[in-house]
């Protein structure tokens, strides 16, 4: 049975970040670290999974991940080129002056918020992705100096979304990894197949009824309701990436057109063919 992986950062002597461009896009690795993260990437369209919030994004994302709070790699399944830039933090990054400093408090306050998960968007968005692109030809000091910059602009704006509403399943998956990491991967790996909620459940050898209890307490979703987000946000992939409705559909695992298209309304706002039009007109623009 997988869990959840503990990833070991290492920095290089004298530096309290990393910069770094890492490429997994075939490897699932639900992960967690103490260090906090910052992630930008670009790519015509993929999935952001942080704690227990699933969603997708198009063309590029930039999330702020606090310590601890459990992640998939953001460059998972993506099928064009992409770039990704991720900086990660010590804990102790800045030291106590984060805490003390007056000029520095609306940046704790971010650093705090981050253990929700933070996706910024918008101007915001484009300003900081460009500052982090300029990162790789600075000093270690100029760098830093930078890094400071960067997390007051993303302090100061409201163009953000906080992507989980408390931190009590966090903790829970953190107590329990293995059972999160293994329920997860099964998800991934027959989302298409009508997983069974049976069969996943013999597999963190719980009782079906305790199973379902488990998962919503975990997720605060149902196990279905669980899988069928995930199955709209695979399907939002699939549409941005030139396939039609009803390929998609059969493809995320459903079976009913208009099952897929009232389900996918109801989650997005719009129905498959509406997005997937959308979508075209924006990324011709």
């Amino acid at each position: 049975m997988n869990e959840i992986q503990l990833e070991k950062i290492i920095f290089e002597p004298g530096k309290s970040f990393k910069i770094f461009s890492p490429r997994l896009k075939n490897t699932f690795l639900w992960h967690y670290h103490p260090q906090i993260e910052l992630v930008y990437v670009e790519a015509d369209a993929g999935i952001r999974h942080v704690g227990t919030h699933i969603s997708g994004y198009t063309y590029s994302d930039l999330v702020f991940i606090g310590g601890n709070l459990p992640h998939l790699n953001f460059d998972y399944r993506l099928r064009s080129e992409y770039h990704q830039i991720v900086i990660q933090l010590k804990t102790d990054f800045l030291g106590t002056a984060i805490s003390i400093a007056p000029e520095l408090a609306a940046i704790h306050k971010l650093f705090k918020d981050a253990d929700y998960g933070i996706a910024f968007y918008g101007e915001t968005k484009k300003i900081v992705s460009e500052k982090l692109k300029q990162l790789e030809g600075l000093s270690a000091f100029d760098q830093l100096i930078e890094l400071i910059s960067i997390f007051k602009i993303l302090a100061d704006t409201k163009q953000r979304n906080i992507l989980n509403n408390d931190l009590s399943s966090s903790a829970f998956i953190l107590k329990d990894k293995i059972r999160m990491g293994a329920i997860y991967e099964y998800i991934d790996a027959h989302y298409d197949e009508r997983p069974d909620v049976n069969k996943v459940a013999a597999k963190v050898h719980l009782t079906t009824p305790a199973f379902c209890r488990y998962f919503k307490r975990q997720t605060h979703m149902t196990f279905t309701d669980f899988v069928n987000q995930y199955r709209i946000e695979r399907a939002k992939n699939l549409l941005m990436q030139d396939q039609n409705v009803t390929e998609t559909c059969y493809a995320v695992g459903f079976e009913s057109i208009s099952y897929f298209n009232k389900l996918f309304n109801k989650i997005v706002g719009e129905n498959p063919s509406a997005f997937r039009k959308n979508w075209e007109i924006h990324h011709r623009a």
